[in-house]
């Protein structure tokens, strides 16, 4: 039997039985330098690579004369992609089963181009869902943030995974690594948090939630990109090693433990050093500490942009492979990597070690015994000529909202009730008229972030439609009263006309990280702001989203015109923001008699908070981060050091407009019975695996079932170093109906206390720590715990 299936399988990289390890070394024996390097070029962008002709789709010439320079090809970026940069939409972009056939031409042109038939990898942007037609779209990062829902969210994140596996896609791109620092920073929304821990957590289940249903994530960005100086994308973070480690790293340590099959690098540089050319960021600490045995991928163009330090993009293409970037991204350094070899610049071996990664994983999917997607709908139907392809094939199954409620329940889950006056819930009882006032009432895709494709008409729920929807009786009249941005002020006045005859007023303010108002595109897809003295800036309406940072943190165009002529009329408002970061509403929170935070709540968002609004359901949304009062103010976030403490501004108290983990509901909880099995442990224990464990009960004291949500915080008092006031250490998010108690648990162990000391090891210092516990925020128990040599 064995010698019949060497005969069989003469080359050892076709036999299935062999491991993925032992199959990549066999074929990468057999490869040229050539055929190497085109298995770490990612150039071409994917939805550049067709042409569709009605319900046919044709092989771009670039696609074809590409695949066949390098004799196959590693990674295909984006063939799916369907938004304004691509100009890709139902009309010329790639859709049900003509997806399913776009993907196998381009497949079978790549196996019968290259010489031992490699499959290519297939990548897709999914930040916050799929970005392709008919994707399964999800509330952004930060919305995720605030349901504090790690379980809901794999969940989630399965149903896109589900959807991109029916479509071929092997590689999703998804951001979860980065930590929000500065809100003026542009991809705010991408971040879940300001705090590692709480971003840490939710990284692991996106990765949970995607690679159980077969589809690796490469997980972005790496490393510190949410610090970057003054909130701008891709500018340097000015920190050092030890914020690095406590704040930025912690995110990747976690995905990389669950198991995380790709890596992105991220854009900025660390204390002078860019992270595609950091051997110590990608190797040392990615690789070794973290044990990382996935594959390395640059961002978008992002290898070029060491040309600063290198000269050219050889050489910069050189540094980023030996620096441990395995895969590009639209650049042209890593297509010089064969002649850098030729004159020395860089080692064959490091070729070898990347192009293994790559073949690795192709052979740990299956790539190569099952390369296409199914198609034939009757009998096997015959292939026509390469260039086109038009034989009968199955349409996909269609993620619909809802049949996959998740991303209704994400919504509802993740909006924060800030401020209530006894307004909300609404009683239709005694609200005859309302008026629906703001930018954000009924603009689907103000409502849905960056990285989003185009809708079908009538999909998705405004907050206008879903208030229409479930008010039949109550009589609601709607007008923007402005745009996003710009300085329009005529429709000011039709705002206070409809609400001086209405009796509340639901006034829907924000951002807008819209692509689809008219915005340009960098090389890398990022939006190109134009200056405000500019007159293409009076139409732009983009204010959030990737390339589209802001000085300061006031809503954007006239919002704040339309408020004040709106509270002025003395009409009890209420405030809902739909935004991509938090911005500084003092006056609004102020006059507003109850005010409502949802980031970007996704295609059902006008549902889950028209449902909020009549009490439909309770709100359980908690601040993932903290709303500043002023730009000035910043940092803000929660977890300073305690030397901050002591400092005072002489013009603006010190503390947020509203905390880090606070969230108002509609009934109330009562945490008590709180038992700590030890409050003493010795280090060697806590090595070895001892927990402190703090025991509760949580019993929902208000008539409406809620979620209550606990968050146990730590305070290092011995140490070393500056510790911090407080830090997220544990959380749990507990559903309960009128009424009801249940029990909880939360553990702290030994990576929960340890801290980077004075000499930059890892341990946990002897001391005391101060455990903190809190309900939506709110302290309902305290306690020390002591670790003793």
């Amino acid at each position: 039997m064995g010698n019949f299936r060497e005969e069989m399988y003469a080359e050892k990289y076709k036999d299935n039985l062999l491991s993925p390890e032992e199959r990549s070394e066999d074929l990468l024996s057999k490869m040229t330098l050539r055929e190497k390097v085109g298995q770490l070029n990612q150039r071409l962008y994917g939805f550049d690579c067709y042409n569709r002709i009605d319900d046919e789709v044709e092989l771009s010439a670039e696609f074809k004369e590409e695949v066949k320079y390098w004799n196959g090809l590693g990674v295909l970026y984006g063939l799916y992609r369907a938004d304004p940069w691509s100009k890709r939409d139902f009309n010329t972009g790639l859709e049900g089963s003509l997806a399913i056939k776009a993907y196998n031409l381009a497949q079978k042109y790549v196996v019968r181009h290259s010489r031992f038939g490699i499959p290519m990898l297939m990548s897709s942007e999914c930040p916050h869902g799929h970005q392709a037609l008919d994707g399964y779209l999800l509330p952004v990062n930060l919305a995720m943030g605030a349901a504090w829902n790690p379980e809901l969210m794999a969940s989630a994140y399965g149903v896109c995974a589900r959807q991109m596996k029916d479509l071929g896609v092997n590689l999703a791109l998804v951001s979860m690594l980065d930590v929000l620092r500065d809100p003026r920073w542009g991809r705010s929304e991408e971040c879940f948090s300001e705090d590692p821990y709480l971003c840490s957590v939710l990284a692991e289940a996106a990765v949970k939630g995607c690679q159980e249903r077969g589809v690796p994530v490469v997980a972005k960005h790496f490393c510190a990109q949410g610090e970057g100086t003054g909130g701008i994308n891709a500018s340097a973070a000015r920190i050092g090693e030890r914020e690095l480690r406590e704040i930025h790293l912690p995110p990747a340590a976690a995905v990389c433990k669950a198991g995380v099959k790709g890596i992105m690098a991220a854009y900025n540089e660390i204390d002078g050093i860019p992270c595609h050319g950091n051997s110590r960021l990608l190797q040392d600490i990615l690789r070794r500490e973290m044990n990382f045995s996935g594959v390395v991928m640059a961002d978008g163009t992002a290898v070029d942009r060491l040309d600063i330090l290198t000269g050219d993009n050889m050489r910069s293409g050189a540094l980023a492979l030996s620096s441990g970037v395995d895969i590009s991204l639209w650049d042209k350094g890593f297509t010089g990597l064969e002649e850098a070899v030729k004159k020395g610049l860089v080692s064959e071996k490091l070729i070898d070690r990347a192009v293994l990664k790559v073949l690795e994983l192709k052979f740990q999917l299956g790539l190569f015994e099952r390369p296409y997607l199914e198609e034939a709908t009757e009998k096997e139907a015959p292939l026509v000529e390469e260039e086109k392809h038009s034989c009968p094939s199955r349409q996909p199954y269609r993620y619909s909202y809802e049949q996959h409620p998740q991303s209704l329940e994400l919504a509802r889950q993740s909006a924060v009730l800030l401020k209530n006056e006894g307004i909300l819930p609404l009683d239709l009882k005694k609200v005859k008229s309302i008026a629906v006032i703001g930018p954000n009432a009924d603009n689907i895709y103000n409502q849905l972030g960056d990285y989003t494709p185009p809708l079908r008409k009538g999909e998705g729920i405004t907050l206008l439609k879903g208030l229409e929807n479930l008010c039949s009786d109550t009589k609601i009249r709607y007008t923007p009263g402005c745009s996003i941005g710009g300085k329009d002020e005529t429709g000011i006045k039709t705002a206070v006309e409809l609400v001086s005859s209405s009796d509340i007023v639901i006034l829907a303010l924000g951002g807008s990280s819209s692509r689809f108002a008219g915005a340009s595109f960098d090389i890398n897809g990022a939006a190109v702001t134009p200056q405000p003295d500019v007159e293409s800036a009076r139409n732009f309406q983009m204010d959030c989203g990737e390339g589209v940072d802001c000085a300061g943190l006031t809503l954007p165009g006239v919002q704040q015109e339309l408020a004040r002529a709106v509270f002025d009329t003395g009409k009890p408002v209420i405030t809902v923001l739909i935004q991509g970061r938090p911005y500084a509403v003092e006056e609004a929170a102020a006059r507003s008699r109850a005010l409502i935070a949802a980031f970007y709540p996704g295609p059902m968002g006008g549902q889950a908070l028209a449902e909020i609004l009549l009490g439909k359901v309770c709100p359980s949304g908690c601040l993932p981060v903290s709303i500043p009062r002023s730009a000035g103010q910043l940092p803000v976030y929660y977890n300073h050091k305690v030397s901050y403490d002591a400092m005072r501004y002489s013009d603006m108290a010190n503390t947020p407009l509203f905390p880090f983990g606070f969230g108002l509901s509609y009934t109330g909880f009562k945490a008590e019975n709180f038992k700590l099995t030890t409050e003493n442990i010795s280090l060697e224990k806590l090595e070895k695996g001892e927990k402190f464990e703090l025991a509760f009960t949580v019993r929902n004291a208000g008539n409406l079932e809620g979620h209550a949500v606990l968050q146990l915080f730590v305070q290092d008092l011995q140490a070393s170093t500056v510790r911090r006031i407080r830090e997220l250490k544990g959380f749990t998010k507990v559903r309960l109906a009128a009424g009801e108690e249940k029990a909880c648990r939360l553990e702290l162990e030994y990576e929960h206390l340890a801290v980077w000391d004075s000499g930059m090891r890892y341990c946990v210092e002897p001391g005391e720590f101060l455990l903190e516990l809190r309900e939506s925020g709110r302290k309902v128990w305290s306690g020390l715990v002591v670790c003793n040599t």
